[in-house]
């Protein structure tokens, strides 16, 4: 397997990380999110000015027709840099919207999505659900010609910025059963839609989101009721190996600025990165960032064979599972070594590496912590 770059692929990150050294260094980043909005419009324009949110949707829908190998680039770049804007919310929203949308749903909500004038939020996870993907008990019912949903939605990343929210709800069966899930498009600022917002510990902004007898038109279901499970099984597949490449991404910084530390702080007159037992814990690292990146190559071609229908849904699931745990692991290692190597300037707010921590820390748990995917690679296996 070439796990170097196309010549395509490498101007991309090239041009990403160029703009994240020129709109998104540390300072810019503690002003966007220390603000009200907590996201940048700027940045935001200029993700989607660079052609960045057509890349993972077809020719037919206006997108570029790539997948998750295409993505891989961007979302290192977007690790790197620890960017807040919504990008991996709205690209899955997006997928959704492609994986189960009529051909004129596609027509509405896609053209927004890939010029960046509409963000989206997935509003999937509940109380009581942790991880389980079909664990939902949202209500949504019949009303007229239209639906009416009652229920609640936790830690909804993005969803106060989304102009539209993905929302799963339940149409028929049990609680946890696959079938007899169904998606809507909803607008926030409907009447019975309201938000408890706040900021995560990785200064992302997220939201726990209610449904209060809100109405519904017919055509803001996506695809047919009751059968919207595979399509988010898929979905969030396709978002957690991008999650595994942003997390890459971080801890290529976290290295490199763990060594240039290394490299400059002193003791007993001379640079601590002379101790050959650091050197040791910086080849660690090392190996597991690297191993991370093979596997998120490896996660990312099986997600978009899985697309053109070359592998099966539990192979996808299978090698998904097996790059999260691999990252998650990586995750939590090269985050808290670098803590630990730059001692306890390392855990000051005033340091980027502190924060790499944090946004590792989450992506170690976003779509499903390693003992989660550990039994579903079992069960996949």
């Amino acid at each position: 397997m070439d796990f170097q770059y196309t010549q395509e692929q490498q101007q991309l990150a090239d041009a990403v990380g160029r703009l994240v050294e020129k709109s998104y260094d540390f300072e810019s980043r503690k002003k966007i999110v220390g603000s009200a909005e907590g996201w940048s419009p700027e940045v935001w324009g200029s993700l989607a000015e660079m052609g960045l949110l057509m890349i993972p949707f077809s020719e037919a829908d206006g997108g570029f027709g790539g997948g998750a190998t295409d993505l891989i680039a961007t979302m290192e770049a977007i690790g790197a840099g620890l960017v807040v804007e919504p990008f991996l919310s709205t690209v899955l929203g997006g997928r959704l919207v492609a994986n189960a949308g009529s051909a004129a749903q596609r027509e509405a909500l896609l053209p927004g999505v890939i010029d960046g004038s509409t963000k989206l939020a997935f509003a999937h996870t509940e109380r009581t659900a942790r991880y389980t993907l079909s664990q939902v008990e949202l209500k949504a019912s019949k009303a007229g010609e239209g639906w009416q949903l009652d229920g609640e939605k936790v830690v909804v990343l993005h969803a106060p910025m989304a102009d539209r929210l993905i929302v799963s709800a339940r149409t028929s069966g049990g609680a946890a059963d696959e079938a007899g899930l169904s998606l809507f498009v909803v607008d926030p600022k409907a009447a019975g839609v309201s938000m408890k917002t706040y900021r995560t510990i990785d200064n992302l902004r997220a939201a726990e989101v209610s449904f209060t007898g809100v109405k519904l038109p017919a055509d803001a279901l996506l695809g047919e009721a009751g059968r919207a499970f595979p399509a988010i099984d898929e979905a969030v597949d396709f978002a957690t190996v991008l999650a595994c490449c942003e997390a890459v991404g971080a801890m290529r910084f976290a290295n490199e600025t763990t060594l240039e530390y290394l490299k400059t702080r002193k003791q007993f007159g001379v640079p601590i990165g002379t101790f050959q037992v650091l050197q040791h814990r910086m080849v660690d690292m090392r190996i597991s960032a690297e191993q991370s990146r093979s596997i998120c190559l490896l996660a990312a071609a099986r997600v978009d064979a899985a697309a053109r229908g070359e592998i099966d849904a539990a192979e996808r699931r299978r090698v998904v599972s097996a790059a999260k745990i691999k990252v998650s692991d990586a995750c939590r290692h090269v985050g808290q070594e670098a803590i630990q190597l730059h001692g306890g300037m390392g855990m000051t707010q005033e340091m980027k590496v502190a924060h790499s921590f944090k946004r590792l820390t989450m992506i170690a748990q976003q779509f499903g912590d390693v003992d989660q995917h550990l039994e579903r690679f079992a069960s996949a296996a």
